[in-house]
């Protein structure tokens, strides 16, 4: 990495913090404000859930063109502004149309930012660096998401609109803090991962779609999001005070330690998952997560005591932060890696577009089955975690070794380089 793309992602990184940092002010408390504080109901704040999902697979499907055209960083500044709006506004907003057009900016301005920084950590990294870079992504966005909402949790009181207000702007100064921060960055060029196609900045979403490698990706980035990410705070949650008789401050508990086993693993298993083969760590988390469904499963089918059962929810939890911290390094830097030169906006695009798909669906089916069909639910989402091992694994047989497998590009290179010294020395 040169020392350009170097400084490039400090600044990248540090926006990823702010922006996480900002979200994490405002995420936790959307729907008691829209539904107790503005007192405009539990229906107008599911709507306003819905429409963060909404305007995110709006929107997508035109960032990616838009990032191939103009570049990442003209498209990241367009999104924070409107979230920023949007943000604002939400903070002021006092009736129900306001709340929905509010909530739409602010949704369409989070999904847009999503793969614009991620194109700009393709852009400023190697394929050597880039599941390091990926991994550092995730672990400040988890981190910035923890400390601003415990900062939020003690400055708001549901008693007084005003501390929402605030709450609203600190988001919206974060984003803008943003612009300034990305105002500095100058993009260098990345080199490119070999084995990926080569193409043309002009292509399209039917050329991504004849990608079948890509294809198969996005298949299983749906499962992985549907499995996991869209059940945490509907489904599984749902399950846990209904059948396993997880009590709310437990619940919080539960959510703390994933975000603890995140920070805690991230890098410990970067330097084990970086040395395997992309397609067998998806398929090993797959495993993980069944184990987690299983453990899950114990804790309100096991018919043990309380504290037990209390121990296996949080478990769960805790084993899907494992999984998801071996992905942070996996999954974004292989979309990257299937890109052909030039698209790896629209790619990102494409699987952020998936993952919403997936964030849209996920509570939708799993929050109904885990409050009332709780051996079904465990069920269900236990054979999607086995199907994640499979797709995985099917995965694979669609890559090139140096996609599925970059280390050995980098051992091989440095292999050569000794053997070129020692050649010259004697």
């Amino acid at each position: 990495m040169t020392r350009a793309m170097g400084a490039a992602m400090r600044r990248i990184h540090v926006g990823n913090a702010l922006s996480a940092f900002g979200l994490g002010f405002t995420v936790p408390y959307l729907y008691v404000y829209v539904a107790q504080v503005r007192g405009l109901g539990a229906v107008t704040a599911g709507l306003v859930l819905a429409v963060f999902a909404v305007a995110a697979l709006i929107v997508l499907p035109f960032a990616g063109r838009a990032i191939v055209r103009r570049g990442p960083l003209p498209v990241l500044f367009a999104a924070l502004v409107t979230a920023a709006v949007g943000a604002l506004s939400l903070g002021l907003a006092s009736n129900a149309t306001t709340v929905l057009l509010s909530a739409a900016a602010l949704g369409a301005g989070q999904a847009v930012m999503q793969p614009a920084l991620a194109t700009m950590i393709v852009d400023c990294s190697t394929s050597e660096t880039r599941s390091r870079a990926f991994a550092m992504q995730f672990f400040l966005q988890n981190l910035g998401l923890g400390v601003g909402g415990l900062i939020g949790g003690h400055l708001v009181d549901t008693t007084d609109a005003s501390s929402f207000t605030v709450l609203f702007a600190i988001e919206a100064a974060m984003f803008l803090l943003l612009v300034v921060v990305m105002a500095t960055v100058r993009m260098p060029h990345s080199p490119k991962i070999g084995g990926a196609p080569a193409g043309s900045t002009k292509g399209s979403w039917k050329q991504l779609l004849g990608n079948r490698a890509m294809v198969q990706l996005c298949v299983l980035g749906f499962v992985l999001f549907f499995a996991c990410y869209g059940q945490f705070e509907s489904g599984l949650s749902a399950y846990g005070v209904e059948a396993a008789g997880i009590s709310t401050s437990a619940l919080g508990t539960a959510l703390a330690a994933n975000t603890a086993m995140i920070v805690v693993a991230q890098f410990a298993v970067l330097k084990f998952v970086e040395r395997r083969r992309r397609s067998r760590v998806i398929a090993a988390v797959g495993i993980i997560w069944a184990v987690a469904w299983i453990t899950a499963g114990y804790a309100g089918l096991g018919h043990g005591s309380q504290t037990m059962a209390t121990a296996a929810f949080i478990s769960t939890y805790a084993l899907f932060g494992l999984g998801e911290a071996m992905l942070s390094p996996t999954v974004a830097p292989l979309v990257a890696d299937l890109a052909p030169s030039g698209m790896a906006g629209q790619y990102n695009s494409a699987f952020a577009l998936v993952k919403q798909l997936a964030l849209a669906v996920g509570p939708a089916i799993g929050g109904p089955m885990g409050a009332s069909l709780h051996t079904p639910y465990i069920v269900t989402f236990l054979l999607f975690s086995v199907g994640i091992t499979f797709l995985a694994l099917r995965l694979g047989q669609q890559l090139t070794a140096i996609q599925d497998h970059p280390w050995r590009a980098k051992s091989r290179v440095v292999a050569m380089g000794g053997a070129h010294q020692e050649s010259v020395a004697a």
